[in-house]
């Protein structure tokens, strides 16, 4: 990255810390990627360590969210779960992302039949509801966690499609895009030169809007047993679990629940801040002073 390049991203980390839910977004994400990171030295025994007389505890000293039907520690099944949720939403993401990206990319820039076709195919996708075509999708793959990946890679890459190509549209008839163009660059240049790099605002706000969204539906998916499945520990499938317990043991399904509300919270919340920052059109009017 060039100095130019890493002063503007200073700038907009410092911009986003400014404003409150930004600074909280961006807090809450981080704790997340570290218990991610550090699961295994946090919970060394895993999500199966059974211990049959612990069974069904409240919160406590010893077990701060209690334990499950099986004596496992709710805490550190919460602290594992965020090591495959985060995981889920990162490569599901990062599928729509590349597929979505280069769709909008191609069709923004070139236009024309190769616009209409490819904008066809993803509007085809993006008639189905999300929930819905992920079941589809891991109705044909099976269920578990890498075919959640995908199932949730495809229901997004439509949305990727749609921002790129729109931003690309609007940067592709730019002056030094134009100039490029007359002193005989090549298209794939400039669109990977020129043009992707000053439209990714938006593009950037939506992967944080949709890491929200995958995280959201893997716990969906997984709550339905078409997602994670045991003996692996997911959010949605401590949901399913602790949904059996609610009266003797609310516990279960309330920390998973809230560790779900919390990181959907936070990555909406960085959302909005990079918007605000990164596209300042998009702001809703506020009077002065206020921002």
């Amino acid at each position: 990255m060039s100095g130019g390049r890493l002063a503007a991203a200073r700038r907009t980390l410092l911009a986003v810390l400014r404003r409150p839910g930004g600074a909280f977004g961006l807090l809450v994400v981080a704790v997340v990627t570290v218990l991610a990171l550090l699961d295994d030295v946090l919970v060394p025994g895993g999500p199966n360590q059974v211990s049959v007389p612990d069974r069904l505890m409240a919160p406590s000293a010893s077990h701060p969210f209690g334990t499950d039907e099986l004596g496992r520690d709710v805490l550190g099944r919460v602290v594992l779960g965020a090591s495959v949720s985060l995981q889920v939403g990162l490569v599901a993401v990062g599928i729509a992302l590349v597929v979505g990206v280069s769709v909008g990319l191609l069709a923004g820039y070139r236009r024309g039949p190769l616009d209409a076709v490819l904008m066809r195919c993803m509007d085809v996708l993006f008639a189905f509801p999300a929930i819905l075509m992920a079941i589809a999708v891991l109705a044909l793959l099976g269920p578990g966690t890498r075919n959640a990946m995908i199932a949730i890679g495809i229901v997004y890459t439509p949305i990727f499609a749609r921002v790129t190509r729109a931003a690309v549209l609007s940067v592709s008839e730019e002056v030094y895009v134009r100039a490029s163009r007359s002193v005989g660059a090549p298209d794939s240049r400039i669109m990977l030169l020129h043009v992707l790099p000053n439209a990714a605002p938006p593009i950037i706000v939506q992967t944080s809007v949709s890491l929200a969204f995958a995280i959201l539906s893997e716990a969906a998916l997984s709550f339905l047993g078409l997602g994670t499945r045991p003996p692996a520990s997911s959010w949605g499938l401590m949901l399913s679990e602790g949904r059996s317990f609610l009266e003797q043991a609310w516990w279960m399904a309330f920390f998973p629940g809230a560790a779900i509300f919390v990181t959907v919270l936070a990555f909406n919340l960085l959302g909005d801040a990079l918007r605000d920052v990164l596209d300042p059109r998009q702001r809703t009017l506020v009077p002065a002073g206020a921002a």
